[in-house]
């Protein structure tokens, strides 16, 4: 033909052919089979340089504003880390499914980059900010006031928001610790779902339908019998809780009693569980773990507090106790702090007493002194890392910054405190709260 380049061998024999002559009806026979698939690759997950570079895409930032929206997602636990790529978190997708629902206005994308060439034209003294700032408010006929979308928000589902379905095996939630599987009893549909905690490492787009049946499945890890406590007779075991590991002493099961009367038999069943006695419980000391620990470290648990003698002066009791914020001694309103949980056993009575001896605070600022640094740049004073009420935080004397939560604390660098006291300065100080002022009337005097 012309036009067409020259063949070579029998590469285009096949574009040549010509179907054979078919009519309705007829029967072809089938020859050969040969099954072709073809499977996309999913996109890659955002780095921070793709991220950046996506929002420069869609006019959204400036470049001195892409370093601290990388940090606000960070931070906030929108994200997390994985070697370079960004992986969405739980709370990321309920917080974007509430502002998709909610104020969809605000988080469309040529809202937002026609919002940043707004702010550009303010700072360049071509546009009146209160103006801009009143029509953003209270609205124009361009688009609805951020007034408008507030007054008319109605009722919010925060419990659909924190929902999402994994299939029909269970109900996933975000709650205040953290994301969970809910799943449906099945003894009783409309009893109390049971919880599975999800491994903090597990990226929303592993947690299948499969998974989540392998998390429901396994079992509760550290839920094991100990033994028998002689005195009581009772069932010791070891149990892996929300808020760490535990041991506790089972009581048992209540015998049923015989069926009562149809009058009394509503009033019975409220109260049953009621007076039913709550089984004591102590928390494992960091020191140990759910797979270590035995019989005889769990009734020493049990026994706690521990009354350590009373004081001769007083003759009040000091008992040595294990709560919220650590190992503590208490002697009536007045407690001091054990520098370790091993002390809660071993401390006596005399070491109690020159533990009251010293100022109230004393132990407590010097134990709580985990590292120090060289001198801050801008303060010129020695930083500090210390633990105190609240978790570990970072000061100089004059600035104090909260670790953020999830960071190694024993990984903290000099060049990071120094970072942390920098953010906390840029902030500024808390605003105080206005106390309420109650006027006086006076009395004119007449004269």
């Amino acid at each position: 033909e012309e036009g067409s380049d020259e063949k070579h061998g029998d590469a285009d024999k096949a574009a040549d052919q010509s179907l054979p002559q078919l009519a309705v009806g007829d029967v072809l026979r089938l020859t050969e089979v040969e099954p072709k698939g073809h499977a996309t690759s999913p996109k890659p997950r955002y780095t921070e340089a793709s991220l950046v570079k996506a929002l420069e895409e869609k006019g959204i930032g400036r470049p001195s504003t892409f370093a601290s929206i990388i940090d606000v997602i960070l931070n906030r636990g929108y994200v997390s880390k994985r070697g370079q790529a960004l992986i969405p978190s739980w709370l990321a997708f309920s917080v974007v499914r509430l502002l998709e629902q909610h104020f969809a206005d605000l988080v469309d994308y040529d809202f937002t980059a026609a919002l940043e060439d707004d702010l550009d034209a303010i700072a360049r003294g071509e546009q009146k900010r209160v103006d801009w700032l009143h029509e953003f408010y209270w609205g124009s006929d361009a688009h609805v006031g951020l007034r408008n979308i507030v007054d008319n928000l109605g009722e919010i589902d925060a419990r659909a928001l924190n929902s999402t379905p994994i299939g029909d095996v269970a109900t996933l939630r975000f709650g205040k610790y953290g994301p969970y599987l809910e799943v449906p009893n099945a003894e009783d549909p409309e009893g109390e779902p049971r919880r599975v905690n999800i491994p903090e490492d597990l990226a929303p787009d592993e947690l299948t339908v499969d998974k989540a049946t392998e998390l429901i499945e396994a079992p509760v890890a550290g839920d094991r019998v100990l033994g028998v406590n002689p005195d009581t007779g009772k069932q010791i075991v070891v149990k892996d809780g929300r808020y760490g590991p535990y041991v506790q002493e089972l009581e048992p099961e209540p015998e049923e009693p015989a069926a009562p009367a149809e009058a009394e038999a509503p009033k019975k069943r409220a109260t049953k569980k009621k007076d039913a006695p709550k089984p004591r419980t102590a928390s494992l000391f960091k020191s140990m773990s759910v797979d270590t620990v035995d019989l005889e470290t769990a009734l020493r648990l049990l026994s706690l507090p521990r009354t350590v003698g009373e004081d001769p002066e007083s003759g009040e009791p000091i008992t040595a106790q294990n709560g919220r914020y650590g190992p503590y001694l208490k002697k009536g309103t007045d407690s001091r702090t054990l520098e370790s949980e091993q002390q809660l056993f071993d401390v006596t009575l005399e070491q109690a007493l020159e533990i009251y001896k010293q100022p109230k605070y004393g132990a407590r600022r010097a134990a709580s002194a985990l590292k120090e640094f060289e001198a801050d740049p801008t303060s010129g004073k020695p930083i500090k890392l210390r633990d105190g009420r609240f978790g570990p935080y970072v000061t100089d004397g004059e600035t104090n910054a909260t670790i953020p939560r999830g960071e190694d604390v024993e990984a903290v660098t000099f060049e990071r405190a120094v970072q942390l006291l920098a953010d906390k300065r840029a902030k500024g100080p808390a605003p105080k709260r206005k106390r309420a002022t109650t006027t006086r009337k006076t009395t004119s005097k007449k004269s």
